[in-house]
């Protein structure tokens, strides 16, 4: 039986000249090795490096039927973000090169991009699922917006001069009522995020959980929450408010919210698969990407290392 082609979606940031010239010489690498190559209209549109490649597809990126292999995306985590988007119910895993400053969700710098084509040509990553959230939000028990996240959903106020108020709500029992700038409620994967920004706990990635951080709450009790993964998070702008607040997946998809709205958020059966190019530990990656200081550490190699040559003397 004849294997099927195989075929690579890579998703470039939009503004960035350096990113859509790496994207063409990755593409040119690709179909040079025989792997297919496509990528979002948008990414195509004009006269960019990438368009000029002979040989590479366009993908709408309104599709949920992407027949990839391997979403390849160039930029930052928000163009990572835009990758999720995109290939969302294929089942295509995302490695992430990173152009931008942290790059959290990101397998590779980009002084590794020669190195990462390489491993994808050889098919030689690993696969991992992260959790993501579904989103609902109703006005007088109607549905009006329904979406996903992967980092977070957030409610936020839509009017810089009027505080928030709102109701939180953790397995049909309110938690409390705050008056706040608005609300976070997250994945372990976007805990480093804007919850992490909004001062809540960073939670590993393989733990399952959901995060409730609140935003700089008029309360004396405002301490972020972490329940499982099964509880339903439920955020309710009261009635006699006078703001409305907007609702924020990932910081891509929003929806304006009426006094009265309810934003409901639970553990989506859909995760996001994410390719990795090495296998090590949390801990690393936050070190790397939050330049953290650990000087004067004695690791277990060092210590006993350290304890032989006291011994000795």
């Amino acid at each position: 039986m004849t294997p099927a082609p195989r075929r690579v979606l890579l998703v470039t940031h939009a503004s960035r000249r350096d990113a859509q010239e790496l994207s063409a010489a990755v593409a040119t690498r690709l179909l040079a090795s025989g792997i297919g190559v496509c990528a979002p209209s948008a990414d195509l549109a004009g006269e960019t490096p990438l368009a000029a490649v002979d040989g590479v597809g366009c993908v709408d990126e309104t599709r949920t039927d992407l027949d990839c292999e391997l979403v390849c995306v160039l930029g930052g985590d928000g163009t990572i973000l835009r990758g999720a988007e995109i290939s969302r119910g294929s089942g295509a895993p995302l490695l992430g090169v990173n152009l931008g400053h942290v790059g959290f969700l990101a397998e590779a710098e980009r002084e590794d991009l020669d190195a990462t084509v390489e491993r994808i040509c050889a098919r030689d990553y690993t696969v991992e699922e992260r959790m993501t959230l579904d989103v609902v939000a109703r006005v007088d028990g109607h549905e009006v917006f329904s979406s996903w996240a992967l980092n977070e959903a957030t409610v936020e106020k839509a009017s810089r001069e009027r505080m928030l108020e709102l109701t939180v709500e953790i397995d049909g029992r309110p938690l409390s009522t705050w008056g706040c700038d608005g609300i976070v409620m997250a994945t372990p994967t976007g805990s480093t995020a804007y919850a992490f920004s909004a001062g809540g706990p960073v939670v590993w990635p393989d733990v399952e959980a959901l995060l409730l951080v609140p935003i700089s709450a008029h309360a004396l009790f405002s301490r972020p929450v972490v329940v499982g993964p099964q509880s339903h998070l439920a955020v309710q702008l009261l009635p006699q408010a006078e703001a409305g607040a907007v609702l924020w997946c990932d910081g891509r998809r929003a929806v304006g919210l009426s006094p009265g709205a309810q934003v409901e958020v639970t553990r989506s059966a859909l995760p996001v698969r994410l390719a990795r190019l090495s296998q090590g530990v949390f801990t690393d990656r936050l070190v790397e990407k939050f330049d953290l200081p650990v000087h004067g550490w004695r690791g277990a190699a060092r210590r006993q290392r350290d304890d032989g040559e006291d011994v000795a003397r």
